[in-house]
């Protein structure tokens, strides 16, 4: 089966993408080459002119590009609708987090805090202001353009936040739970076809593939919820 479809995507996407995709291809009988980074890379390369036909990334970044011509603003749709939460090394206590206050005292008492330099992290910046906190914990955060779950599995950091679709996949770390409902930020998820897209029927099929029942029991079973 020949490469028919290039689809670019968000990096918080791979666990559902990866799992995804083999079973589009399988009732499409269509070839799909994926790629994913950070939002922020994907967007640039997109406005310089990067050849493709399905970009996956938060809708706000896509409505963007759809401005600027690249994205056919007719086709976009929401796929996933994903919240950020808390993760602790594997068997390490999981602090409460249920209240705002259990939340800030968790951060407050952390030796390290991870977040990302994506979308989710820039949101755990404001936060971090919002709780009147920032000033106290730059000294021991750390900023990745990994899998922040990654450095509480290592023991580069005792705690971090992302989004829980990036925590669930990472061995030797656990979600201790959703931000409280009034600190919760959700990031929609959404897809659009490329303006200079090869295969556009293709892609059209892809993203009604994406909004299905059986995606959307899949996009459940990563801890998020369908657009």
């Amino acid at each position: 089966m020949s490469i028919h479809l290039k689809i670019l995507s968000g990096g918080a996407m791979r666990s559902l993408m990866t799992d995804l995709v083999p079973l589009f291809e399988q009732a499409g009988g269509v070839k799909v080459a994926i790629e994913f980074r950070l939002t922020s890379v994907l967007q640039k390369e997109i406005e310089d002119g990067a050849v493709f036909d399905i970009a996956l990334l938060p809708r706000p970044e896509l409505d963007g590009l759809a401005r600027v011509g690249r994205i056919a603003a007719a086709t976009i749709a929401d796929i996933t609708r994903s919240s950020v939460g808390l993760a602790v090394r594997a068997g390490a206590p999981k602090p409460d987090i249920a209240t705002v206050e259990g939340l800030k005292q968790a951060l407050l008492n952390a030796s390290s805090i991870a977040y990302s330099d994506g979308p989710s992290g820039a949101y755990i910046a404001s936060l971090l202001e919002r709780l009147g906190i920032a000033d106290a914990m730059k000294s021991k955060t750390k900023l990745t353009s990994r899998p922040v779950a990654e450095l509480m599995a290592s023991g580069e950091a005792e705690i971090g936040m992302q989004q829980i679709v990036a925590i669930l996949p990472i061995e030797g770390a656990e979600l201790v739970g959703p931000l409280p409902s009034e600190l919760q930020n959700v990031i929609i998820y959404a897809a659009g076809v490329s303006t200079s897209a090869q295969n556009d029927a293709g892609a059209k099929n892809c993203i009604d593939f994406m909004r299905s029942p059986k995606a959307a029991q899949l996009i459940r079973a990563k801890g998020m919820q369908p657009g």
